[in-house]
């Protein structure tokens, strides 16, 4: 079984993950025009590390929340993987800065509603 599939019945299951080389500049900016999801990315990249989805404050529902983390993860943004119950966030800071680089820079010292 492939490590991006999830795995039946197991805690340690990974959703999916484009790699970062197949993602298009567009697919990025398309996911980073959202001030929701830069605020995630912004969140991600001011802790140092992975946190989980529910320590960043959204002012969002949870099903819309969630629906974020899904583009930010489908536009390679993101990596998500559990621990127990909790499902965590990581930004692929290299893997982007490898692609894109200074995209993710450009971001996270944008100022705030920028």
């Amino acid at each position: 079984m492939a490590a991006a599939t999830a795995k039946q019945g197991g805690r340690d299951r990974v959703p999916p993950h484009p790699e970062v080389r197949d993602v298009t500049l567009q697919q990025v900016l398309e996911a980073l025009v959202d001030p929701v999801r830069r605020l995630i990315v912004r969140e991600l990249h001011a802790a140092g590390r992975d946190l989980s989805c529910g320590t960043i404050e959204l002012p969002v529902s949870k099903s819309t929340a969630t629906h974020h983390f899904h583009v930010l993860r489908d536009a390679g943004l993101i990596r998500q993987y559990y621990v127990g119950t909790s499902r965590m966030n990581a930004l692929r800071r290299e893997e982007m800065d490898e692609v894109f680089p200074g995209l993710l820079r450009a971001v996270t010292d944008a100022p705030e509603g920028g």
